[in-house]
């Protein structure tokens, strides 16, 4: 059960957009960008290729540092206030247990996670177009 209304708080805390999100955000999408052109920027200067690697692999590392760490909060929130028994048993909901759902089920339709979605699924389809292109043609 939700102990204070600090928890209340922190699971509205899920629907705000905050800068934390936003950077982490932007954290991703470099990361998937500097992935996608190691091998080009390796063909320019095998410097250039290694720090995009770098960048890459400790970008997603901190990306999904932080995607872990939201997921564990969910998660917890869901344990603490044993959310599922009550769904199951279709008991009697409290304020409390209405904040907490509103603000998971807020948190499923996140904007900014379609959005790097999409980006790491498109620049990897062009990357591998080229790729292909690079291979057969080139």
């Amino acid at each position: 059960m939700i102990k204070n209304n600090c928890s209340i708080c922190a699971a509205r805390a899920l629907c705000a957009s905050s800068r934390t999100s936003l950077l982490f955000f932007f954290i991703g999408i470099t990361a998937t960008v500097a992935m996608r052109v190691i091998e080009p920027l390796r063909a320019i200067d095998p410097v250039y290729g290694k720090v995009s690697w770098y960048v890459g692999v400790g970008g997603f590392f901190l990306f999904f540092v932080y995607k872990y760490r939201e997921l564990s909060f969910k998660s917890r929130l869901i344990k603490e206030n044993r959310l599922p028994e009550k769904l199951k048993a279709e008991g009697k909901l409290s304020s409390g247990d209405y904040a907490v759902l509103a603000a998971l089920v807020c948190s499923l339709d996140n904007k900014k996670e379609r959005i790097n979605f999409f980006i790491i699924f498109a620049s990897s389809a062009i990357v591998l177009l080229f790729a292909l292109y690079f291979e057969f043609f080139g």
